[in-house]
């Protein structure tokens, strides 16, 4: 099936050196050092130009950016509850839709974006999301995961990965793994149950241009798409924040992370390894990991064994049997 596209078709890039040098996500935020969903603000921001409008759940990329009566948006920029990212982007493009029908509006629909952490996309504002996707609006979801709601404290998600220590999950004597659970799959909840939706992407801050077309194409459909972007977190994971982009290509390099594209029903593969690492190479590096035995990186690497046999589609997750004591 060939792309339904908008009046603006936002054309692909090549190189690091087509990416567009002005910037809508500028100086003027507290996010920390190496922050990785402050890279994918700028990353997407990119990839709209001007002609957009961004909604940001509550959560890090609200609260660190928006302090003191400022923020660092060159762009029409609205918070939403993080619970209803994706209603307040369906009632935006339902009244340009009303605008333009009635002759009151005469430019193009803009792009409109919701820019949601992992809570306010499958989790707290699952239900908002899943709505917008599956009524049709012609909107973006931006799923921006740093595996945890860092904003208040590093708290478990859906999207923290089995063994993490976070502030609701730590380990101890009795559940010596601390997260118990494998994370959801945020683009198979999409693409499982929404038959307006055809496109669905993940990406990585690792390979910007890859995210920036992503991006474009998920804005070039008419109707809904969705976006789900690794943004790795220095603070919740615990690495050095000078090695965001590190952690990021080394997810990739050992299945923790696959970059694919979802469209019409076709899987395409991107940045996929010759040979994968070990995930206790990625896991080793982060200090939520440390306290993990040879046992629970065993569960971790069979799950992804599993998951890379079909990366992207859906999967029996692994019994995880008894805790080890």
């Amino acid at each position: 099936m060939a792309i339904e596209v908008k009046t603006q078709n936002l054309e692909m890039v090549k190189s690091l050196r087509q990416v567009p040098q002005e910037e809508h996500y500028v100086p003027g935020h507290r996010t920390c050092q190496g922050c990785g969903p402050a890279l994918v603000y700028k990353l997407v921001s990119k990839a709209t130009g001007g002609n957009a409008i961004f909604l940001g759940p509550t959560g890090c990329m609200y609260v660190a950016n928006t302090s003191y009566l400022c923020a660092p948006f060159a762009y029409p920029w609205m918070h939403t509850q993080i619970t209803n990212g994706g209603a307040v982007a369906s009632g935006i493009e339902a009244a340009y839709q009303v605008l333009i029908r009635k002759g009151k509006y005469k430019g193009e629909l803009p792009s409109i974006v919701v820019m949601a952490g992992d809570g306010g996309s499958i989790d707290i504002g699952l239900q908002a999301m899943s709505s917008m996707m599956y009524r049709g609006h012609d909107a973006l979801f931006v799923m921006y995961d740093n595996e945890s709601y860092a904003n208040t404290g590093i708290q478990v998600s859906p999207a923290t990965p089995y063994g993490a220590n976070t502030t609701f999950t730590p380990p101890g004597k009795n559940v010596p793994e601390g997260r118990v659970l494998f994370p959801k799959d945020a683009p198979q909840l999409v693409i499982g149950g929404h038959p307006a939706v055809h496109y669905v992407a993940t990406a990585s801050v690792a390979y910007p241009v890859d995210l920036i077309n992503k991006v474009r194409k998920g804005l070039n459909y008419k109707g809904p798409s969705f976006v789900h972007l690794h943004a790795p977190c220095p603070k919740g994971w615990l690495f050095p924040a000078q090695k965001t982009i590190e952690v990021a290509k080394l997810a990739i390099q050992t299945g923790m992370w696959v970059n694919y594209t979802w469209e019409n029903g076709e899987y395409t593969y991107d940045h996929t390894p010759k040979e994968y690492k070990p995930v206790k190479e990625y896991m080793k590096g982060q200090y939520r990991f440390n306290h993990l035995s040879d046992a629970h990186y065993a569960k971790m690497q069979a799950f992804i064994d599993a998951r890379l046999k079909a990366p992207g589609k859906p999967i029996a997750i692994p019994v995880l049997g008894p805790r080890e004591q």
